[in-house]
């Protein structure tokens, strides 16, 4: 049995968050008491690569020294890791255009401080960078990390820690990495957020529009963005979320 949280956790306000008058959060909660909760569909796991693929690991992986975690947080600033990270990956095509291979892995802090962000080399041919969504060129990946690197890296951070995202088993899936599903926030997956779309899987830029009052996704996606909207949807509404889990 997971030990109780504390319920003082400073909550991460957005900065472009609307005044409450000016949220749809009124509504929503009208809208979630007096509709009934369904169980959405499981969305179909993303397509395999036809290729060998590389060998998924668990996030319980260990490093052997944590000396390397300054190695790990990318930024100057050395903005520290807690115990909510939120995640968002930015993928590319491959096989025949449908298929996804990572090519950028953001983290963030529960105060949305990126504190991981690297772009990955190819291992495949590369055949739509989807640039119009995914923000991906050519240039980002000809200095990229090496995959390996990147994994073990993820994982180590991953470890022990409440992962929160949106439609986090795809990001998992192309990090060839599991986590534990308890430790799983998933905005895409959460009950209440899906009173949004009437019970589908509500994108998150509606979310962020909805819940946020900000406007995210505009043209290119940039996966630090993503990972902060994840991020704050999860610390505003935190203590119904857990609260929840409890029951």
């Amino acid at each position: 049995m997971e030990k109780k949280r504390n319920k003082t956790t400073k909550q991460f306000v957005p900065s472009m968050e609307r005044k409450a008058s000016g949220c749809n959060w009124e509504r929503f909660q009208t809208l979630y008491s007096n509709t009934k909760t369904d169980e959405a569909t499981e969305e179909k796991n993303i397509s395999q690569n036809r290729h060998p693929k590389p060998k998924k690991i668990h996030s319980t992986f260990h490093m052997d020294s944590l000396e390397n975690n300054h190695k790990v947080i990318k930024n100057k600033e050395n903005k520290s890791l807690t115990k909510q990270i939120a995640m968002d990956c930015e993928m590319v095509g491959i096989g025949d255009g449908t298929e996804s291979m990572i090519a950028r892995v953001s983290i963030v802090n529960k105060y949305g401080d990126c504190v991981y962000d690297k772009y990955v080399k190819p291992r495949e041919k590369i055949v739509d960078y989807r640039t119009a969504v995914s923000g991906i060129r050519p240039e980002h990946l000809q200095n990229g990390e090496n995959f390996n690197i990147v994994q073990k890296e993820v994982a180590d951070i991953l470890k022990g820690r409440i992962l929160v995202g949106h439609a986090l088993k795809h990001d998992l899936n192309v990090l060839y990495l599991s986590h534990p599903r308890r430790y799983w926030r998933d905005t895409s997956r959460y009950k209440p957020f899906r009173h949004i779309s009437k019970g589908n899987t509500p994108s998150l830029k509606k979310l962020a529009h909805e819940l946020l009052g900000k406007e995210i996704q505009i043209g290119e996606h940039n996966s630090v963005e993503d990972a902060r909207a994840a991020m704050q949807l999860y610390m505003l509404y935190k203590n119904k979320w857990e609260s929840e889990r409890k029951h």
